[in-house]
């Protein structure tokens, strides 16, 4: 039996012909061991398959769940869904999640309070890439472990992980000369998803904006003279090489995010004193000297970066392994490019050889601030996107950032004091926890974030 995905015009033909006529039978479970449309309190399942046989259907922690399997419809994008296949998964442990649209088909495995993507594919591969599906979620390839068990062996394998772990920390500048792309959107909210999957994050903002420093909640004063930020911030990494290392400089976002991220500071005086760094080639090496000294500190270190060529952007980009570029795809900033890709191979990779270290390695083109109209995805977004290799030759990542009233309302959420609002920023992933309007665009982050590790080839 083949799959055509042509076949499938809506979700509910996504769920009996992809799903009820051939996955499930040719993964091996029997009409006695799925089930449809199960709810479980709050939560709604499409499909539930069990390794064994359970007559009468009862749904608690002694249950063999091994699969849940989610359809949506052809048009949907997958990415708006993973925050709550993850809510899913860990909320009814179960060990393997399938998500589909028709067009293509994901694997996530829980481990233990996440979820990790471990297959992708399109609807137009599934024939022939079939076995690899069977040996992850083929009901004879699966386990038959009980729901604590899988839990232990979950916690042996990641506690292994982390005394195993080689400390080889990964910088990522999120860069861009176009303004206004929603860089320190996508630099907070990937540093937090990022910190919610375990790993060690730095954030540094080098943006006289200081936008990042403002979203994540460390501009905490009312007047110029109790301003703590001032004397120490991200410029005097760049000052001298002799003083002021990354431990000096570092504070806490502490109620941005839970866990907190370590985060470096920007200031509106980085405008006044960049002529004193300008006429001294070495400032533009040292927070790549300065980060060395900290790399069994950190897994990843994620920088906000200005829109612009100065010495500020070259720091930041000959400090990096990884650069992402956050785009809206539109004319302006597509234009812009060509001159991105000059800077780097002209410019940062020169600093970069004289340092020994290995040219700066493009993620990608990161669609960001992308609108949810429906005829714009229909009609204009693919022909945006297809420009960024064929016309650019840049790689485009998979994931999308779309354009939201969430994303907004997170960096500006405030807690009454008094007769004051106090600033109370949080990330998208935290937000979501209490908004459920928010779970489309924390779904997004965690995509990116899964996407980005894999790309940098870390667990």
């Amino acid at each position: 039996m083949t799959f055509n995905p042509e076949l499938c015009r809506n979700e509910s033909e996504v769920e009996s012909k992809l799903i009820v006529q051939y996955l499930l039978p040719q993964l091996g479970y029997t009409p006695d061991t799925w089930h449809q449309e199960v709810a479980v309190g709050s939560i709604r399942l499409d499909f539930l398959a069990f390794d064994a046989q359970v007559i009468p259907f009862v749904l608690d922690t002694h249950s063999p769940v091994s699969v849940v399997m989610e359809a949506k419809h052809p048009n949907q994008n997958l990415n708006n869904h993973i925050y709550r296949l993850k809510h899913y998964l860990t909320n009814l442990n179960v060990p393997y999640g399938l998500l589909t649209n028709g067009k293509e088909i994901r694997i996530y495995q829980k481990l233990q309070h996440d979820i990790q993507l471990v297959f992708h594919c399109s609807g137009k591969e599934v024939n022939t890439r079939f076995n690899e599906i069977k040996a992850l979620i083929g009901r004879d390839n699966i386990t038959k472990i009980q729901t604590k068990d899988f839990l232990e062996a979950q916690n042996i394998f990641i506690n292994g992980f982390e005394n195993k772990r080689q400390h080889s920390m990964k910088t990522i500048a999120i860069y861009h000369h176009k303004g206004g792309v929603g860089k320190t959107t996508v630099a907070i909210n990937l540093a937090a998803a990022l910190r919610k999957k375990g790993k060690r994050v730095l954030l540094i903002d080098i943006d006289a904006q200081a936008n990042t420093t403002f979203a994540t909640g460390l501009v905490k004063f009312q007047f110029e003279e109790d301003d703590d930020l001032k004397d120490r911030n991200v410029y005097h990494l760049l000052e001298k090489s002799d003083f002021n290392f990354i431990p000096d400089i570092v504070r806490q976002s502490k109620l941005f995010n839970k866990p907190e991220i370590d985060v470096i500071p920007s200031h509106i005086t980085l405008i006044a004193n960049q002529s004193k760094l300008v006429g001294f080639g070495a400032s533009r090496i040292r927070l790549a000297k300065k980060l060395e000294k900290v790399k069994n500190d950190y897994d990843v270190v994620i920088i906000d970066t200005p829109p612009s060529l100065d010495v500020y952007a070259e720091a930041a980009l000959t400090a990096a392994d990884y650069l992402i570029i956050p785009s809206d795809l539109k004319p302006f900033s597509n234009q812009g490019l060509s001159s991105v890709k000059t800077f780097i191979q002209q410019q940062i990779n020169e600093n970069k050889e004289g340092l020994g270290k290995s040219p700066i390695t493009i993620l990608g083109v990161l669609p960001s601030k992308i609108s949810t109209n429906p005829q714009y995805l229909k009609h204009t977004f693919s022909k945006h996107k297809s420009a960024i290799p064929g016309r650019y030759a840049l790689p485009l990542l998979d994931s999308v950032i779309s354009e939201r009233t969430a994303l907004s309302a997170c960096i500006n959420k405030t807690i009454p004091m008094g007769n004051m609002e106090i600033p109370n920023p949080k990330s998208i992933l935290d937000y979501a926890e209490n908004e459920p309007s928010a779970n489309q665009a924390a779904g997004e982050f965690e995509f990116l974030a899964v996407e980005v590790l894999s790309k940098m080839e870390m667990k």
